[in-house]
């Protein structure tokens, strides 16, 4: 027991206690644990908030496999483990997604999804360098009417090095049906 009976202060220090503390991803994360880990708990009160990255961090979290309803619009748009109110309801309403108590937000519900959006804006930029002038692709008199609309289409996508590539796969393609190759 922790305590006597009626005496509520301990007289002892903790019998045992951890030398190192407790890693969920120690033998090689699962995908599960990346998940868990990579997860953004937005849309929740501190307490809550607290509670889930408790269980993240211990290895307690199970991912929700199918939507739940809300309690709030009886729908099934509940897609978070642990939430009872949908984040459109939360939204509204201003509660919490886990508790629903309306209680201060700490982190706003989709804030995060705003800057990863300006940070793959910005990395698709720096990637574009913009099409090449119609004098450099059209130096020979040999070319008809007809080609200057294929040399429209085709963009100068390269990227400055190998390693920009790999870093950044969103660099778009030019579309290979408008291009057509004569014999």
């Amino acid at each position: 027991m922790s305590s006597q009976k009626g005496n509520i202060s301990r007289s002892r220090a903790q019998k045992h206690q951890n030398v190192t503390a407790f890693k969920n991803n120690k033998y090689g994360a699962t995908a599960q644990v990346k998940k868990a880990n990579a997860k953004v708990h937005d849309g929740l009160c501190q307490h809550c908030k607290g509670v889930l990255e408790w269980k993240v961090k211990y290895s307690k979290y199970k991912a929700l496999t199918q939507p739940k309803k809300c309690v709030k619009c009886s729908q099934k748009t509940v897609k978070d483990a642990y939430h009872i109110v949908c984040k459109p309801c939360s939204l509204q309403l201003e509660i919490c997604c886990k508790c629903g108590k309306k209680e201060e937000i700490v982190i706003p519900v989709n804030s995060h999804l705003e800057t990863t959006d300006e940070e793959d804006d910005q990395k698709t930029k720096g990637c574009r360098r913009g099409r090449k002038d119609d004098d450099d692709l059209n130096s020979d008199d040999d070319y008809d009417d007809d080609d200057s609309l294929e040399d429209d289409s085709d963009e100068d996508l390269d990227c400055n090095s190998e390693s920009d590539v790999t870093k950044n796969k969103s660099c778009v393609l030019p579309d290979v049906k408008l291009v057509k190759i004569k014999d």
